[in-house]
């Protein structure tokens, strides 16, 4: 039997933080912008709020019926020749450590970095983030809402990009055409790595 899936609303709020909240929480980056047990409890959780709240303004999350998975999406335009490198854009990493917490630098450091790495000469589809209920994991879940997507990138001949923050997420992504940027990996000071993946449309 298939996966229901429908686009998320403002209802879907809490609904989406609290899945992104306890599907990251032993992430290497989300354990590396909030070290200690202690404070990734305590305040993991309004980095994902404020994530959840831009893209519901700017983009597109997919939930299942069950309310067990989660992917939030931003369909990304080519970058204006006149400003490649998006310099007209760039306060939205502070703004998010304003929100989350103006005394941890790595909030805004991660935006940055990440924005940095981010292809920007062609439209694509962004995946900014996927998550799992930790108790329905391995299910199929996050397949099926990524190839909801994907198969209408390859109708459309969109590509697709996202930034894996662990190896069993990349073997996922690979299978299902992604490929790593390798001039693009981002080593995180002191922290673990992330890997910039690409994916052209398929026919």
């Amino acid at each position: 039997m298939g996966v229901g899936i429908r686009a998320a609303g403002e209802r879907d709020r809490e609904l989406v933080v609290r899945l992104l909240d306890e599907a990251f929480r032993e992430d290497p980056v989300s354990r590396w912008v909030f070290p200690g047990d202690d404070y990734l409890r305590s305040t993991h959780h309004r980095l994902m709020a404020a994530f959840t709240d831009i893209v519901l303004e700017a983009g597109r999350i997919d939930v299942t019926e069950d309310g067990s998975a989660c992917a939030l999406w931003l369909s990304v335009p080519a970058a204006d020749p006149a400003d490649p490198a998006g310099e007209g854009h760039d306060d939205g990493p502070a703004q998010v450590r304003e929100a989350v917490d103006p005394a941890n630098e790595r909030v805004e450091l991660i935006g940055r970095l990440t924005g940095e790495i981010h292809p920007a000469d062609r439209a694509h589809e962004y995946l900014w983030m996927i998550g799992v209920a930790p108790g329905r994991r391995g299910e199929g879940l996050g397949t099926a809402l990524l190839t909801s997507v994907l198969d209408r990138c390859d109708r459309e001949g969109l590509p697709a990009y996202l930034e894996a923050s662990n190896a069993d997420s990349r073997r996922l992504y690979e299978r299902l055409g992604f490929t790593v940027l390798a001039d693009r990996v981002l080593e995180l000071p002191d922290g673990p790595t992330m890997w910039p993946m690409w994916r052209e449309p398929q026919a």
